[in-house]
């Protein structure tokens, strides 16, 4: 209990301090009234490339930042909890592609926001869990599933066309999710054997009839009369052996039974 403990909390130092570094940046916009808008990703121009590092770390308002700071916080929580070996991995690898290919194919303006990391997490959790057909992993790509299954929407311009938000973000960011999800899918988190597996091996190692158990019986009655391979019933010479020796005994037990 302590580990599984001590293990959920050092899962949340990350996403806990990147959310605290979102909020600091925040409350700086707000206190000397800045906008920090410039250093979003602006496609195919110089003045765009540094926004691959820092637009996920800018957001319009408090409305803004909290919107997806639960899916962070959650999210985040729950790749370092299961995926320790690979999680900065990850979560930078999507930062970066998604960043990247807004960088090389959104429209014209600035992207700020960390809703493409968000829904690249939400996509390499749900399709990992898939992929790797793990009990713990599935039910916590079902959860991702109920909670951000609308989200889907969001990658496609049609749907939201008033509401001012970067769906080649959430596009780009679900895809990196998925390419990860494959790519790592043969490292990381190994499916957990459960008590009833072991007893079902356990079972078939006790099984007297295991056709392995029937031919060493065979084995060892072919073995017994090789000596006379064409009558089984005529002992063999090391049976006539031992005989001979049981013979020696009975007539020195008779002999010295007279003598006495």
């Amino acid at each position: 209990m302590n580990f599984e403990k001590n293990k959920f909390l050092k899962s949340l130092i990350f996403p806990v301090s990147f959310l605290s570094l979102l909020w600091i940046i925040e409350i700086i916009q707000y206190i000397f009234h800045l906008n920090f808008a410039f250093l979003g990703i602006y496609p195919l121009r110089l003045k765009g490339l540094i926004g691959i590092i820092t637009s996920p770390l800018i957001h319009e308002n408090f409305s803004h930042l909290f919107s997806n700071s639960i899916p962070l916080l959650i999210l985040g929580t729950t790749l370092f909890y299961f995926y320790q070996g690979i999680s900065y991995k990850i979560f930078f690898y999507i930062y970066l592609l998604t960043g990247i290919w807004v960088w090389l194919g959104a429209r014209e303006a600035y992207h700020i926001g960390a809703s493409g990391l968000i829904y690249g997490l939400a996509s390499f959790l749900f399709f990992s869990g898939i992929i790797r057909k793990d009990f713990r992993l599935l039910s916590i790509s079902l959860i991702v599933a109920f909670l951000y299954g609308s989200a889907i929407w969001g990658m496609f311009p049609g749907f939201f066309p008033k509401k001012n938000i970067s769906w080649e973000s959430h596009l780009f960011g679900a895809i990196a999710g998925i390419v990860l999800a494959f790519y790592y899918k043969n490292n990381g988190p190994k499916p957990k054997k459960y008590s009833w597996e072991y007893e079902e091996e356990d079972e078939e190692d006790d099984d007297e009839n295991a056709y392995w158990k029937i031919n060493t019986d065979n084995n060892s009655i072919n073995n017994k009369h090789k000596g006379n391979p064409n009558n089984l019933n005529e002992p063999s010479k090391n049976q006539n052996f031992t005989n001979d020796n049981n013979k020696i005994k009975i007539k020195y037990f008779i002999k010295k039974k007279s003598k006495d």
